[in-house]
């Protein structure tokens, strides 16, 4: 009988790669991205919240937040091998599950260890929602709606580190730090109720075996992950030294510099879907070029404007660089998953997010290290403005010089790959 049934099966899932995914399918695992996103940003603004609530130093509160991104960059090739095993469905379901329980664990912690381990526990459903809907919304759309599909995804991603922070901001006041864990509880319910209603089954999927990583990792594959390394590692750069600048260097106070750093995640939103159309209309090469152009153009100009003519100089440059982020990821990750087998589109979508997950880890690490040593001080309260825009022009120009890097990469693989053809 499952024989008899299994070429029916295939047959709609042809019709939905030539058709694009139903509506339902599509918020369904927007849904799951958004939560995955939501989880990075929400719980940053409850760590004044949280040190008032438990007696620890600050940098034990930090660990709420730490736990939960080393979780999701430990978990995301595990969670797409084992969707691409088990199927995409199944493992998301179990995610969404993991993230609710986990979710709900946090808000009840009685203690600040407890918190810890939950919110890491929250980091590993967190990258099933990430890896899998990448993974599955490239499997339900069309072939010619790719591109939107992934550009719609760089939206709900933005959305979710833009609504984190603003969230928090209204629910802490009202109900204390627990309401920002409570609130994902019913919407991780309801993406999960959603998803075993809505997502389709894979047809004839295999438990047997999952392919290894060596066999995924081909020519075509490596440079796609080390150009999303750099430009990870270029756009956390932004969060990191960007708030300093504007305050050391500027003398904006929280609340202004909360503002202009919100331009970034705004131009997000609003330039995710159309990057997509990019992607379906010009093709994903000719897309992630633009991308790393204005990225590199971005980051240069962050290295001079800013310290020519202060703060205007700085939104251009971020108006620049953030609509090139968009393109590049809508074009990168269609074009990493676009001649990819079914049974490893889930290890693939993985690599992508440890890889981007590597370069945000650099960016804040490394380019973190750099600004600190182009101003003279990591003491930057007492540094003068001068410093800070010396760090700031080092940190920038280091950044460019890898968005070159970036291009580089990118040109000799498609020459390889013409070449090869």
């Amino acid at each position: 009988m499952q024989q008899d049934l299994q070429p029916a099966d295939v047959r709609q899932a042809d019709v939905r790669e030539a058709g694009g995914a139903p509506a339902g399918v599509t918020a369904t695992l927007a849904l799951a991205m958004l939560l995955g996103s939501l989880g990075i940003g929400i719980a940053n603004i409850a760590l004044p919240a949280l040190a008032e609530a438990f007696p620890a130093p600050f940098a034990h509160v930090q660990a709420v937040v730490v736990a939960y991104l080393v979780a999701l960059t430990v978990t995301v090739v595990i969670a797409g091998r084992l969707g691409d095993r088990h199927g995409l469905k199944p493992m998301l379901v179990a995610g969404l599950a993991l993230f609710a329980v986990a979710s709900l664990l946090c808000a009840l912690a009685p203690s600040l260890g407890l918190l810890i381990a939950a919110r890491a526990l929250q980091g590993i459903g967190a990258a099933f929602l990430m890896t899998l809907s990448m993974a599955m919304m490239r499997q339900t759309a069309g072939e010619a709606r790719v591109g939107r599909a992934m550009g719609l995804l760089g939206t709900v991603s933005a959305l979710g580190m833009a609504l984190g922070p603003a969230l928090g901001g209204v629910l802490i006041p009202m109900a204390g730090w627990r309401s920002v864990f409570w609130v994902q509880v019913p919407l991780a319910a309801v993406a999960f109720a959603l998803a075993v209603l809505l997502l389709p089954g894979a047809p004839g999927r295999s438990t047997s075996s999952s392919p290894t990583l060596r066999s995924v990792m081909d020519r075509r594959l490596v440079p796609t992950l080390l150009v999303n390394l750099l430009v990870a590692a270029v756009m956390m750069t932004t969060l990191v030294v960007g708030p300093f600048y504007l305050g050391a260097g500027l003398g904006l106070t929280a609340p202004q510099v909360g503002l202009v750093m919100a331009v970034g995640p705004v131009i997000s939103i609003f330039s995710g879907v159309p990057s997509g159309w990019l992607v379906d209309g010009w093709g994903p090469v000719r897309v992630l070029g633009l991308g790393l152009a204005l990225l590199a153009a971005g980051a240069f100009l962050l290295a001079f404007l800013p310290n020519g003519i202060g703060l205007p100089g700085y939104v251009l440059a971020i108006a620049v660089l953030t609509p090139g982020y968009q393109l590049f990821q809508a074009a990168n990750n269609t074009a990493a998953l676009a001649h990819v087998a079914g049974e490893r589109r889930g290890t693939v979508s993985g690599l992508l997010n440890l890889f981007r997950n590597i370069g945000l880890i650099a960016g804040a690490s490394a380019m973190g290290a750099l600004f600190a040593f182009g101003v003279g001080t990591d003491a930057f309260a007492q540094a003068t403005a001068g410093a800070i825009a010396s760090g700031m022009r080092l940190t920038f120009l280091t950044a460019g010089g890898w968005m070159l890097v970036a291009i580089g990469v990118a040109v000799a693989a498609q020459a390889a790959s013409r070449r090869a053809a």
